[in-house]
């Protein structure tokens, strides 16, 4: 079969902050015929796109999803067949935690031109801009990047008791629902109850908000602060370098950041 005109683009939006695009992805935004763009991406990138575009939201949010997967899939089949030039815009990196793949593949089957533009993924910036580096010489040499968000059939659960022991740092996306099982899990598997915790809200946009805990209480305070997702979750020694760190951004006030 010969492969349609049309072209997808997977491309990375970054964690949030605008400025954090790419290059590539900013001059890709401005020649698309159409943009698929997901929940958490900022929708001021939106303003690179010509004036033309159509521009469709697609995003996810736990249990309300605007497109199932498998539509998502077929819309992109969909403008590709009608010779369009399409950018499908996914917070942070396509490729983590994205579902990069499973678009690529529905493209692969369909004979449709595809490109893969990598983004800034939320498991560093997001950290970085709370004073939180992932790593630290003689402080954390590993880091793993997980969900905490198991798939509803119950495949590929997360063995946490592992990893545990097994890296100096986690790094939990979709995990604020399920942080005091995963919680207790850590600590079956033996790691301190006194292990450092952040939960980190609406990462590098001007009203990011963390909470700090530590494995123990992090349930309890998480009750307590009302807080809730998005957010991402970082667990390890790491964490206390935020008390000396100064964060990239300031957090706005509650106050501030009802208006935004």
């Amino acid at each position: 079969m010969k492969p349609v005109a049309g072209k997808v683009w997977l491309v990375g939006a970054g964690p949030g902050d605008a400025d954090l695009i790419s290059v590539k992805a900013a001059k890709l935004l401005e020649k698309a015929d159409v943009v698929l763009y997901d929940y958490l991406v900022n929708k001021e990138l939106l303003k690179y796109c010509q004036h033309e575009c159509e521009m469709i939201y697609v995003g996810k949010k736990k249990d309300k999803h605007t497109y199932p997967q498998d539509e998502l899939n077929e819309l992109l089949v969909h403008y590709a067949r009608q010779g369009k030039e399409i950018v499908r815009l996914k917070g942070g990196d396509p490729f983590v935690f994205g579902r990069g793949v499973e678009e690529i593949l529905t493209l692969i089957d369909n004979d449709i031109h595809y490109e893969v533009v990598p983004g800034i993924t939320s498991g560093v910036a997001v950290p970085a801009y709370m004073g939180i580096p992932v790593t630290a010489r003689n402080v954390a040499s590993s880091v793993t990047f997980v969900t905490g968000h198991p798939a509803k059939n119950g495949s590929n659960p997360v063995d946490w008791q592992s990893l545990a022991k097994g890296s100096d740092t986690l790094v939990v996306y979709m995990g604020v629902t399920n942080a005091g099982r995963i919680a207790e899990e850590l600590v079956n598997g033996g790691k301190g109850e006194e292990t450092p915790v952040a939960l980190i809200r609406w990462g590098t946009y001007p009203q990011q908000e963390m909470l700090k805990s530590n494995l123990k209480s992090i349930e309890a305070d998480m009750t307590n602060a009302g807080f809730r997702p998005p957010a991402l979750m970082v667990i390890g020694e790491v964490v206390k370098f935020s008390d000396q760190f100064k964060p990239i951004i300031k957090s706005l006030t509650k106050e501030e950041y009802s208006h935004v």
